[in-house]
């Protein structure tokens, strides 16, 4: 075999780490990586928030591939329904690695949760970072109180973005449409509910330090006098900087700052209450640690919130013509090949959330892709030829269901659009945020 085809559908950190690592391993492979949207970086792109520059800069890293041409990306390509099924792909390529990642927003479970106003992390954080299939979401922000569920740095994110300033936004890649309703916000106090204690959080130090470092908000600290009276100091490192911090913020006093961050420790929601439809408060029991577990007191406050985010976690959507485990939310896998009752399915591998579940930062990544395409190169000289592998074949095949890709200068052209944008506000760039226009731009002579 003169060139081995490889296919990689999703364009985030896990599908570029997975391609790059083909490239490195000197094999005579040709790669392509696929993407539903006609913009690259995925979770960078779309799931980082906007504010955080210094993070998006792995983007250089992930770009690398593209940029001498090594690897060709074909954006706007939908694998499965509404695009070109799996079956179909498999004809042109001697391996598929999927990298589609978890999606989608975990509920709480709750009694009102279906209630206008309750929402999902992944959907409002997909919505204040330009997500073309979240741009009509607009959520309502004309309620002093809002109610964020979680104790990871998503949960960080949505309260900082909520409460910094439209001003200070600006200077974000954050879609105009989207600055418009920030500015108009009516929001003053977000809460911050943590079913455990304040020894407990896993918060990256550096994110919770950002929402000390909010100008427009004061942090206040929830915790039954937990602090105060003295908490075990935990092992972990980064737990030990959590507990400094916030023991240093349990002491603070309003300032009288426009706006106000609480973190509410040792509290979950337990039902979430309406009026004509739409969340009017979250009703929260207190918690308590025994032997190690969350046990709930009885006693129950009402939240004045109009809307409630919860960011407790993702799954994933399966992949038609995969085996899937519901419980865990990822294909079955052994070390990235994807096993079906056990014996391994001829060309299929798995990198990123889709093969570990949402778990790790960013870098986690790349060990997670060098690991499945180690496994894929020791395959690839047993794998099927595929029989159409002539890259024509691809487009034509393409074409034929609908599909018109996207190429990296087509992208190029969509940047170029977003960096002009930015120049006009002051910012790196401005996301354009509907499938509509980013396509115009991509694709304009």
């Amino acid at each position: 075999m003169d060139q081995y085809r490889i296919a990689v559908i999703g364009a985030g950190p896990s599908g570029l780490y997975a391609a790059a690592a083909l490239l490195a391993s000197k094999q005579p492979v040709s790669v392509e990586v696929l993407d539903r949207l006609p913009a690259p970086y995925g979770l960078v792109r779309y799931g980082v928030a906007p504010d955080h520059v210094k993070m998006k800069s792995v983007i250089r890293v992930l770009q690398k591939p593209f940029d001498p041409a090594q690897v060709e990306f074909l954006g706007g390509v939908r694998v499965g329904e509404s695009g070109i099924p799996l079956e179909e792909l498999r004809k042109h390529f001697h391996a598929v690695v999927h990298a589609t990642g978890s999606s989608v927003d975990r509920d709480l479970g709750v009694p009102g949760e279906e209630l206008a106003g309750s929402l999902g992390s992944g959907a409002f954080v997909s919505w204040y970072s330009g997500h073309p299939d979240f741009h009509g979401l607009a959520p309502v922000l004309d309620h002093p109180g809002v109610a964020v569920v979680g104790a990871g740095n998503v949960a960080l994110d949505v309260a900082r973005v909520l409460a910094k300033t439209a001003d200070e936004m600006a200077l974000t890649d954050i879609p105009a449409p989207v600055l418009e309703i920030l500015r108009g916000s009516a929001v003053t106090d977000i809460h911050v509910l943590i079913r455990r204690g304040p020894q407990h959080v896993r918060f990256t130090p550096a994110e919770l330090r950002q929402i000390g470092d909010v100008g427009n908000a004061d942090v206040l600290v929830h915790d039954d006098g937990l602090l105060a009276a003295g908490v075990d100091e935990p092992e972990d490192k980064r737990q030990k900087q959590n507990l400094a911090m916030l023991t240093e913020w349990a002491a603070n006093e309003p300032t009288g700052r426009p706006r106000r961050i609480h973190l509410r420790f040792l509290r979950s929601p337990v039902r979430l209450v309406g009026e004509n439809g739409r969340v009017s408060g979250v009703v929260v029991e207190r918690n308590r640690i025994d032997a190690g577990r969350v046990v709930g007191t009885g006693e129950e406050e009402t939240l004045d919130v109009g809307l409630v985010v919860r960011a407790i976690g993702y799954d994933a959507e399966p992949i038609p013509g995969l085996p899937f485990d519901a419980a865990t939310g990822t294909v079955p896998n052994e070390g990235g090949r994807v096993v079906q009752g056990g014996v391994p399915v001829a060309g299929s591998y798995v990198t990123g959330w889709i093969k570990r579940g949402p778990t790790g930062v960013i870098g986690t990544n790349k060990g997670d892709a060098t690991e499945t395409v180690a496994a894929l190169l020791e395959d690839l000289p047993e794998l099927p030829v595929p029989p159409h592998p002539e890259p024509e074949s691809l487009r034509k095949a393409l074409a034929e269901y609908g599909v018109q890709p996207v190429d990296w200068t087509g992208w190029l052209r969509l940047d170029a659009e977003e960096v002009r944008r930015g120049g006009v506000r002051d910012a790196e760039r401005v996301k354009v945020a509907t499938m509509a226009e980013m396509l115009e731009h991509a694709r304009e002579a």
